[in-house]
């Protein structure tokens, strides 16, 4: 009897007293809010950067503005028809001038954020290509400038003796900004293609079966970006995609994917 009234406490004795620690968590991952804060803090300079810029760009904005009104092939001045119309466009452009003098951060930026997610030869691979980032970028604000007389000639050609041209400053400088903003970014997206590409996502192959859905895409995507309803604009850009497009095929192909 006294045996089998010990055996519980026997058992009891016998059990741990506690579960297993959980194994530690593996050194180096970031946790999602360590992922969330991180990209918020990429955010913010980069914010900051374009802050900086913009201050840049408002401060020298009546050289900006003379320079931007050059192209426009008329005589006398813009004219602004509401009180606050010379600071929205003094305000506009030079939230364009932070964003272009602020691209080399932001760029550097995202590559910080994207980086550690990277094996060492996709780092290497894709290095490069922050460079050619803004040389993209800054091709494509140039192209944006050398077409911006051409763009707006087309368009006052239609101006007969049965119109007023009266040359409204916002919409000029807002069809300005908007090209500028829309050739620079769009030729971006060979180093997409290039990234998709490491990723396995993409190939050169698909890329050359796919190129006249990717040609009747670029000349719709072309037209509606830019503004102003002209011919030149769309044209330009859509060819300039077209060419790098075709570049990125053979820069694919090279690296053997």
């Amino acid at each position: 009897m006294m045996d089998d009234a010990e055996a519980p406490s026997d058992a009891l004795a016998l059990a741990p007293s506690e579960a297993p620690a959980a194994a530690p968590a593996e050194s180096g991952v970031m946790s999602l809010v360590d992922h969330l804060a991180e990209l918020r803090t990429r955010i913010v300079r980069s914010i900051l950067a374009i802050l900086v810029g913009a201050i840049v760009g408002f401060w020298f904005g009546d050289n900006i503005v003379a320079f931007l009104r050059a192209p426009l092939p008329i005589e006398g001045t813009l004219v602004v028809f509401d009180v606050g119309d010379a600071f929205a466009i003094r305000l506009r452009i030079a939230l364009v001038v932070g964003v272009i003098l602020a691209m080399p951060i932001i760029v550097w930026q995202i590559w910080a954020f994207v980086a550690p997610g990277l094996t060492p030869s996709e780092r290497r691979t894709i290095r490069p290509w922050l460079v050619l980032a803004f040389v993209f970028f800054a091709t494509g604000v140039g192209i944006a400038w050398f077409v911006l007389p051409f763009a707006a000639g087309f368009l006052l050609q239609f101006t007969s003796d049965d119109f007023t041209f009266v040359p409204d400053a916002r919409k000029y400088f807002d069809f300005v900004s908007t090209l500028f903003l829309a050739f620079g970014l769009l030729l971006e997206f060979p180093i997409v293609l290039v990234a998709l590409s490491r990723v396995g996502i993409v190939t050169s192959d698909l890329l050359r079966r796919s190129r006249r859905i990717v040609v009747l895409g670029i000349a719709i995507f072309a037209a509606a970006v830019t503004p102003g309803g002209d011919l030149v604009s769309p044209g330009v850009l859509g060819v300039t995609m077209f060419i790098l497009y075709e570049l990125t095929i053979v820069l694919i192909r090279r690296s053997g994917r």
